[in-house]
């Protein structure tokens, strides 16, 4: 593998305007996203129209349209929803609905149990035939035990009688004896939940009812049980895919988060993918940073000018920025972050290249939630890169990504 040295970002030749390299860096980008393949996968299984594709749609918080254009196939039966398209940090894998006539699940399981990292599986909460899903469950934990499964039990409005609205608050736990829930449901989600109790393997088995609707449904919350599930995911998913599933927009209450999380997820791991991929003209580490750094300023409507990159430099700690600012812009700012003057060696690591862009892209939401507030205290930013880098290093660790990762700092 070929070792880069990321003290030295890219010039602007003559004749060019940032916009239009921050454009070529973008093709660049996705490019490396594509090769690299980085990103977490959760493969979903069960019935056709068990709310699988629901699922997506609330988590993400994509529409039904974009949804349904972004799925791409990668086998005859299976295909595959990134997120973000462009920086996917989360895929998701969706094979055809079990127990379809003339459909043989066994080319589509076996590969997908090469691509998983976790196992949700969707019921709608009233059938009671689902022998052909857990056969093919069986199957699969038969052969990873110790992965585990979240099965999101759905369509609980089935149950409710003509007019009957969600009971609130949520009113399922592990037991299903609140009295609020309706007594066939109730039933139903139990017999569903029995037919898992000779399932093979050690991993964790966690049920969730849920009710993904859309408003013309009329239901509210359309998201109903979504908290639960995202507890449910981030409790039992490994290491490698916290991060990934607490930065889905579903996850941030934060209407500015929930579109800058992803972006910083997907450019840390087109950082890592530059170190990992043997790309011809692979993108520099700095130009990924400096394009999620102008993504976050838009998101934000906050302008990257002299003097705001002054301040985040000051609040991340390092004099060195401010010393040397000579007015090249944006751009410029990657080459002279914390860390990259302080072990340079270990920058040319695939897992340095990832945690240092995603601690900087935490540093830089903190900072600019702060700016557009009109907030002056910008003591906290340090903090948040620090936290965020032995974060990042972990995942990194979990991951395997080659390089340094034992060498966050402590």
């Amino acid at each position: 593998m070929t070792k880069k040295t990321f003290g030295a970002g890219p010039s602007i030749p003559p004749g060019h305007t940032i916009d239009q390299l921050d454009s070529e860096h973008e093709r660049q980008i996705s490019a490396v996203s594509g090769e690299r393949e980085l990103a977490p996968i959760v493969w979903l299984m069960g019935k056709v129209q068990s709310g699988k594709s629901s699922i997506i749609r609330v988590m993400t918080d994509s529409t039904s349209a974009e949804i349904g254009t972004g799925f791409k196939r990668c086998t005859t039966t299976a295909q595959v929803y990134d997120f973000p398209i462009e920086l996917p940090m989360l895929r998701f894998l969706d094979t055809q609905g079990i127990g379809e006539v003339s459909y043989d699940p066994t080319d589509d399981m076996r590969f997908a149990e090469q691509q998983a990292h976790l196992l949700l599986v969707t019921m709608r909460a009233m059938d009671p035939r689902q022998t052909d899903l857990i056969s093919a469950i069986k199957t699969v934990r038969g052969r990873h035990p110790d992965w585990p499964i979240v099965v999101a039990q759905t369509c609980l409005h089935e149950a409710y009688p003509p007019g009957t609205d969600h009971v609130q608050p949520y009113p399922f736990g592990s037991d299903l004896n609140a009295p609020a829930i309706q007594q066939d449901l109730r039933r139903s989600l139990a017999f569903q939940r029995g037919l898992f109790d000779r399932m093979p393997g050690r991993g964790p088995i966690v049920f969730v009812p849920i009710d993904f609707t859309t408003e013309a449904d009329g239901l509210h919350p359309a998201d109903f049980g979504m908290n639960a599930l995202a507890d449910a995911l981030v409790g039992v998913a490994p290491q490698a895919l916290i991060l990934a599933l607490s930065a889905l927009p579903a996850f941030s209450h934060d209407k500015f988060a929930r579109v800058a999380d992803p972006i910083v997820i997907g450019h840390a791991m087109a950082a890592a993918g530059s170190d990992l991929v043997p790309v011809a003209g692979a993108v520099a580490v700095s130009a990924v940073q400096t394009q999620m750094l102008r993504r976050l300023g838009q998101i934000y409507e906050v302008t990257w000018d002299r003097r705001t990159i002054g301040e985040f430099a000051a609040a991340l700690g390092t004099g060195v920025v401010a010393r040397t600012l000579t007015g090249f812009g944006l751009r410029q700012l990657a080459k002279l972050i914390p860390v990259y003057g302080q072990t340079a060696a270990a920058a040319a690591s695939a897992a340095m290249s990832f945690a240092v862009t995603y601690a900087l892209g935490r540093a830089a939401i903190y900072f600019l939630h702060r700016r557009r507030k009109g907030l002056v205290d910008m003591s906290g930013v340090a903090a948040v890169y620090q936290q965020s880098l032995r974060e990042a290093f972990r995942l990194a660790k979990e991951r395997k990504l080659q390089g340094h990762a034992t060498d966050a700092p402590k």
